[in-house]
């Protein structure tokens, strides 16, 4: 991994160091884990001994402070070995994303603190089943009372929903001012009226939890108040701004993954007498394959280097998280194409690998989104 980026010598030692670990840890129990449907807690309380638990959250809060480069790199190299276990992993520190970004200096400690001693998970909850991605269209209230806000509603498609201790809820506070009527939250999981629901029976990323994540007359103090109140939805905004390069970083993994695999069966697999690369059709189909990964890895890192800069320009995350999305769906079914119908049997990875591939299309912005973010910017919507 990491041979198709000129990394620096502490990224190659992170990157390797992962690599090896995910080879040792991971690798060996992916198969039964997807089949169960369950989120590895072990292999992630042994990334912790090695300080993974502290990527992307600031040297100043105790992290590793790494680069979005150096953090997408790790993220890719997770995904090579299971896309499901490296969207939870990095998703354990989601949540606090806005409130490095927003939130006051007690919370950003507070929180930082629980994920780095404790391993704890942090999550956004955002989405909600009736209105998919208009979040304009989300009905959880928080109402204030005194000292406190009630919250009440339902969050569907939560990733770590049922692991975290943490949500970072956004909910309406002034029915009456759209987008600037809505407000960002701490709430603690124990806190009552919080109510984990079953964890989603997943057509692949079966390595990563998703629950929906109700709140029923929640009252959370005033100081869990994320930032100002009616500035909910730019604080996430601002937060897939710099997150969204980052979130398709698996994708790439996974589809170099795929197109390993089909590389090294089309050297043992023999049609008319030779082995079936020499066939045009086949050889044609992995070229492809590798110019379609390489065009979304610098897509990635372009965009996370210009974050590195701290130019942060609205929408143009959206664009490698379009055509990686799309590009890790077209990998993956023509490298199972290139196993025929072994590729169709749960014997071999392949099938496995095209399962997990659907979801990058979907989730943190389905593709037509991103379409649309990506035309409003060109025609100065």
């Amino acid at each position: 991994m990491g041979q198709f980026y000129l990394m620096t010598d502490d990224q190659r030692e992170i990157v390797d160091l992962v690599d090896k670990f995910c080879k040792k840890e991971l690798d060996p129990i992916v198969a039964e884990y997807d089949r169960k449907g369950e989120f590895p807690m072990h292999v992630y309380e042994k990334a912790g001994e090695l300080g993974f638990w502290g990527i992307g959250i600031p040297a100043e809060y105790g992290g590793l402070d790494v680069s979005c480069v150096t953090h997408a790199l790790v993220k890719m190299t997770m995904g090579y070995h299971d896309a499901g276990y490296a969207a939870s992993h990095d998703g354990a520190t989601l949540g606090i994303k806005p409130i490095l970004e927003s939130g006051s200096e007690d919370q950003k400690h507070y929180v930082a603190d629980r994920i780095l001693n404790n391993g704890e998970f942090t999550c956004m909850c955002i989405t909600e089943g009736h209105c998919g991605s208009d979040v304009s269209g989300i009905k959880t209230t928080a109402v204030r009372e005194g000292d406190e806000y009630v919250l009440n509603g339902t969050k569907a498609f939560v990733t770590n929903g049922s692991l975290a201790s943490m949500y970072t809820v956004l909910a309406v506070t002034d029915k009456t001012k759209g987008y600037k009527g809505m407000s960002l939250f701490l709430v603690e999981r124990d806190i009552p009226g919080v109510i984990v629901g079953k964890d989603e029976d997943k057509m692949g990323f079966r390595l990563s939890n998703t629950t929906e994540v109700s709140f029923v007359d929640v009252r959370v103090p005033v100081k869990n108040l994320i930032g100002q109140e009616g500035m909910g939805f730019t604080y996430i905004m601002q937060t897939l701004n710099r997150t969204r390069p980052m979130s398709i970083a698996s994708a790439i993994g996974l589809s170099q993954r795929a197109l390993d695999y089909a590389v090294e069966y089309s050297k043992i697999r023999f049609a008319m007498g030779q082995p079936i690369y020499k066939n045009q059709g086949i050889s044609f189909m992995l070229a492809d394959m590798e110019i379609q990964i390489e065009a979304a890895r610098q897509l990635m890192l372009y965009n996370c280097e210009m974050i590195d800069r701290d130019i942060i320009m609205r929408g143009r995350g959206s664009i490698p998280k379009a055509f990686a999305a799309d590009m890790c769906m077209k990998v993956t079914t023509n490298a199972l194409q290139v196993f025929g119908g072994y590729g169709y049997t749960k014997d071999y990875p392949m099938e496995k690998l095209m399962r997990d591939a659907k979801i990058f299309s979907i989730f943190e912005g389905p593709t037509q989104i991103q379409l649309k973010i990506i035309a409003e910017l060109l025609t100065g919507k």
